[in-house]
């Protein structure tokens, strides 16, 4: 099992518990949403971060030093704007080419995107197909979701992160000491992606046509929901709880 020093980043769609609803149509299309909305994430973090697994409604990321210098100076701040741009954009389209009317859908304009990040040691081992994290660092970051950031979007970094980021971030980085359960208090450094981030913009409106298709696409991706295959999970955030307890 090797260990070596590594990034370690959270994505958490922030919101999903006042996003979820108990009509079970709702509770369908909200968790096809999120599923949609990891996929963005996902596909914006590569090539730079590896995917270790997803914990609900989060996406938890590595990647490891490769030299003593470890990472350029500027991938965390690329990292956090390039996963923020694609959150939102995907936010954006789902506002402008919805057609459903139900809570789950009308209401994923309310999701926020908030990330948190350490460089620590890893442990790092293979069980199957699947890489598996290991180490109090792992715990760390994951305890991190837990905090009193006082905006709704946010890039939170412990001073580990911090040492690591260029000076355009560590400028726009406020400091914020964190309880966290077992390990006490953690410096930290939080930064408003709303306002470091650029603007996102505006959504093209699809074609009639082309959102009548989305929307079937989306309900033919629920029946085995409705026809009782499969079962929709009410609280994703149960399935991250239990990843870090």
């Amino acid at each position: 099992m090797a260990v070596q020093p590594t990034l370690l980043l959270i994505a958490d769609i922030a919101g999903y518990t006042r996003f979820m609803k108990m009509h079970y149509m709702s509770l369908v299309h909200a968790q096809d949403i999120v599923a949609r909305l990891l996929e963005a994430i996902i596909d914006a973090a590569a090539p730079q971060l590896k995917l270790a697994k997803l914990e609900g409604d989060a996406a938890f990321f590595y990647l490891p030093f490769r030299t003593e210098r470890g990472t350029p100076p500027d991938i965390v701040a690329q990292q956090a704007a390039v996963i923020y741009r694609a959150f939102h954009a995907r936010i954006a389209d789902l506002r402008t080419n919805n057609m459903c009317l139900c809570d789950g859908c009308t209401q994923a304009g309310n999701l926020k995107i908030k990330l948190v990040g350490h460089v620590g040691d890893v442990a790092v081992h293979k069980v199957k197909q699947m890489t598996e994290l290991a180490g109090i660092d792992v715990i760390l970051v994951h305890r991190l979701l837990k905090n009193d950031v006082p905006v709704p979007e946010y890039l939170l970094m412990t001073h580990a992160m911090y040492e690591h980021v260029g000076a355009s971030m560590r400028d726009r980085a406020s400091p914020l000491d964190v309880e966290l359960d077992d390990l006490g208090t953690t410096s930290t450094f939080y930064v408003n992606l709303a306002q470091y981030v650029q603007e996102v913009p505006a959504a093209a409106r699809l074609s009639l046509m082309a959102r009548i298709n989305r929307h079937l696409k989306q309900n033919f991706r629920a029946i085995p929901y409705i026809v009782g295959l499969k079962k929709a999970c009410a609280d994703f955030r149960n399935v991250a709880d239990g990843a870090i307890n």
